[in-house]
C-alpha cells in the first residue's frame, strides 16, 4: 500500500515544505510510494494571500532582492541547502523594485513547480481544490482528512496543517460595533485582509475612520486613491473626486517604519552574542517558566543594542569618544539597563547616536498639540525625517539593527507563544512599507484626502455614529458614519473561521493564553492539553505558537520557516520510512 501524506494549505508554507521534502527524500526516503495530496481552494505556490486575482497596485513590503524560497549555509538544518534564484534573480527585475504581488504569486508558483519536479518519481503530488472540513482517526493509525463537498474522506499516514492567515471571528468589542452599525445603517469593516474586503460602501468624499497604520492600512490607502483614479504628479496627489477622507490613527499613531533604502557595506554585526542558542536552552531549562518582560526583554536590549554600537563603532568611530575594544568588553560586563545607559552617554556624545527602543516604540508617547492642523504639519515632519534616516547610510545603525532584530525572531521562535507585543514590535521596526508608499502618504495629507487621528486612538459609537479622538490632540473629536479596522484577524484556535482548526480544538489539541495552536518546537507535531505530541498530526505557520516572520525571507538570514519546513520534512519522511518497513516485517 503506497503511503500518503496531506498538506492542508498550498500557498508559501506549503510548498517551502514540499520544497524540503524533495531535498530530504534521496537520504531517507529513496525507493518507496507516496502520495502527496495538496488541499487549497487556491492554485499551488500563491495561495490566497499572492494569488493573481488581486490589484496590480498592491505591492510587497519587500525588494525583490530580499525575496528567496530557497535554503542557504546561513539555516540551521539538518537537510541539505538547495540554493535556488531570488525574487528579483528569477524574474529579471531591478533588485530594488518593491515588486507587486501579481509577480511574487508567479515567483511562488514557478517554485512550486520546481519542488514538485525535484520530487523522486515514486512521489506522486495531487492537487484539491477544496476546503479541508476536519480531520479524524486514531492516534496511532490512518488519519481521515474530510473535504468540502466530497463524500469520502482521504487517508492519510500523516497530515501537516501549512493554513497561512486565517480569517477570524469577530471579538467582543468587534462584535459591538457590528451590531451598532446594523443598528444605525453605519458601515463597519473588520480585520481582514484588504485586499479581500468590499469597500463599496466607503463613499466619496465622505469621513472614514480607519484604526491601524500598519500594512493593512497601506493596501487600503493605495486601493482607495490609485484604486478610485487618483494619481500622482511628483510630490503631489491628484484626487479623481471618488475617494473618501480617510483619519488614521492607532496605538502608536505613526506610521510603520519605512523600509531601509540602501545597501549594507562593511563587516556585519557578530549576532547572536547576548541571545542565541544558549540564552534560548537555559530559559526553556528554568523549572518554573520564564516571564517575557522580566527574563527575556533584557536580553532583546542588550543583543539589539549590540548590533547598534557594533556598526556605529566600527563604521562611524568620529562620533565615538573610545575604542570599540574597551566599549565591547564594558558593554558585556554591564548589568542592567542603567549600567548600560551610563556606559553608552559616557562613549557616544551625541544623544542621536544612542538607541532608545522605547522612544522608537512609542515616538507620541507624551507628546501634545493644540489643534489638528497642527498635528498634521508635525507627523508629516516626522514622516519625513523617518524617510531621510531610512534612506541614509550615515544611520547604517539601523541596518544593523534590523539584522539583528531577523537574529533575534529566529531564537525567539524556540520560546513558542511569548504574547502578541513582540511580534507587533518586530513587524513596526523591521516589516514597514515601502519608502514610495510613505511618501504617497505625506502627498495624501497634504492634499486632504489623510488625516491622523493620534496615538491612543479610542472609537467611540455614540448618538448613532462613530467617534475617534486621541490624547494626542486633547479635545478633538471626529465623526463619521463608517469605521475600517486596519488589521489581520488575529489567529486564534477558537476564534478561526476554519471549521478544520475549531474541530481540532474540540478534539483536545492544546492552545496558548493567546489562542495559538501549541506544536512540538523540535518537529511542529500537535500537542494536545496533556502536552503529548500527535504522531501523525503537524502544523506550520502564524496560527501557532512557533510562528515566524513569514514563510520566506531574505538570503543569508538563518531562515527560521526554513528551519522548521527542514525539521518537519525529515521527521514525516522518517515515520514514513518507519511504517513502510514496519509493514515488511
Amino acid at each position: 500500500m503506497r503511503h500518503s501524506l496531506v498538506i492542508v494549505g498550498a500557498g508559501p508554507r506549503g510548498t517551502g515544505l514540499i520544497e524540503r521534502i524533495a531535498a530530504n527524500a534521496p537520504e531517507l526516503y529513496a525507493g518507496s510510494g507516496l502520495d502527496i495530496h495538496l488541499v487549497d481552494p487556491h492554485p499551488p505556490g500563491a495561495g490566497r494571500i499572492w494569488r493573481a486575482a488581486q490589484s496590480p497596485l498592491l505591492w510587497m513590503n519587500s525588494h525583490a532582492e530580499d525575496v528567496t524560497m530557497f535554503t542557504d549555509e546561513t539555516v540551521d538544518m539538518a537537510g541539505p541547502v538547495r540554493p535556488g534564484p531570488t525574487l528579483h534573480e528569477w524574474a529579471g527585475v531591478d533588485g530594488r523594485l518593491f515588486a507587486d504581488r501579481q509577480l511574487q504569486g508567479s515567483y511562488l508558483r514557478w517554485v512550486h513547480e520546481q519542488a514538485v519536479a525535484d520530487l523522486p518519481p515514486e512521489v506522486t503530488v495531487h492537487h484539491h481544490p477544496r476546503r479541508a472540513l476536519r480531520i479524524g482517526g486514531p492516534r496511532e493509525g490512518r488519519q481521515q482528512v474530510w473535504l468540502e463537498g466530497r463524500p469520502r474522506p482521504l487517508l492519510a499516514d500523516l497530515v501537516v496543517l501549512a493554513l497561512g492567515h486565517l480569517d477570524a471571528e469577530l471579538d467582543d468589542e468587534q462584535s459591538a460595533l457590528a451590531s451598532y452599525a446594523r443598528q444605525h445603517e453605519l458601515t463597519h469593516l473588520p480585520p481582514d485582509f484588504t485586499a479581500d474586503s468590499d469597500l463599496s460602501a466607503l463613499r466619496p468624499g465622505e469621513p472614514v475612520l480607519v484604526r491601524g497604520f500598519g500594512l493593512a492600512f497601506v493596501d487600503l490607502m493605495v486601493l482607495l486613491t490609485e484604486g478610485r483614479g487618483g494619481r500622482y504628479e511628483g510630490d503631489a496627489y491628484v484626487p479623481s473626486g471618488r475617494e473618501p477622507v480617510l483619519y488614521v490613527g492607532s496605538r502608536r499613531g505613526v506610521p510603520y517604519h519605512a523600509k531601509i533604502g540602501y545597501d549594507w557595506t562593511g563587516e556585519r554585526p557578530p549576532v547572536p552574542r547576548f541571545l542565541g542558542p544558549a540564552e534560548i536552552d537555559e530559559l526553556l531549562a528554568r523549572p518554573g517558566g520564564f516571564d517575557f518582560r522580566r527574563d527575556v526583554w533584557p536580553l532583546v536590549e542588550k543583543e539589539l543594542g549590540f548590533a547598534h554600537y557594533h556598526r556605529l563603532f566600527t563604521a562611524h568611530p568620529e562620533r565615538t569618544t573610545v575604542a570599540w575594544s574597551d566599549f565591547e568588553e564594558k558593554y558585556a560586563a554591564a548589568d542592567g539597563t542603567v549600567e548600560r545607559e551610563a556606559l553608552v552617554a559616557s562613549a557616544v556624545p551625541d544623544p542621536r547616536d544612542r538607541l532608545d527602543l522605547d522612544a522608537l516604540d512609542r515616538p507620541l508617547d507624551g507628546v501634545r498639540h493644540a489643534s489638528s492642523e497642527e498635528f498634521q504639519e508635525a507627523l508629516r515632519e516626522y514622516v519625513e525625517r523617518d524617510l531621510s534616516r531610512r534612506h541614509d547610510p550615515a544611520h547604517s545603525t539601523d541596518l544593523a539593527v534590523f539584522l539583528a532584530l531577523l537574529s533575534v525572531y529566529g531564537q525567539l521562535v524556540r520560546l513558542g507563544d511569548i504574547g502578541s507585543w513582540w511580534h507587533g514590535f518586530f513587524s513596526y521596526l523591521a516589516s514597514g512599507p515601502p519608502g514610495p508608499r510613505l511618501r504617497q502618504l505625506l502627498a495624501l495629507s497634504r492634499a486632504g484626502v489623510l488625516k491622523f487621528v493620534g496615538a491612543d486612538m479610542a472609537v467611540r459609537a455614540e448618538d448613532g455614529v462613530f467617534r475617534a479622538s486621541s490624547p494626542t490632540v486633547p479635545g478633538a473629536v471626529v465623526e463619521a458614519r463608517a469605521l475600517v479596522e486596519a488589521r489581520l484577524p488575529e489567529p486564534t484556535v477558537r476564534r478561526a473561521r476554519d471549521p478544520l482548526l475549531r474541530a481540532l480544538h474540540e478534539d483536545g489539541a492544546a492552545e496558548t493564553p493567546d489562542g495559538l495552536l501549541r506544536v512540538d518546537r523540535a518537529d511542529g507535531r500537535i500537542l494536545d492539553r496533556a502536552g503529548r505530541p500527535h504522531p501523525r498530526r503537524f502544523a506550520l505557520g502564524p496560527h501557532t505558537d512557533g510562528r515566524t516572520p513569514g514563510a520566506f525571507t531574505r538570503p543569508r538570514t538563518g531562515g527560521p520557516a526554513f528551519r522548521q519546513n527542514d525539521a518537519t520534512a525529515r521527521a514525516a519522511l522518517t515515520f514514513l520510512r518507519a511504517l513502510g518497513q514496519s509493514a515488511a516485517a
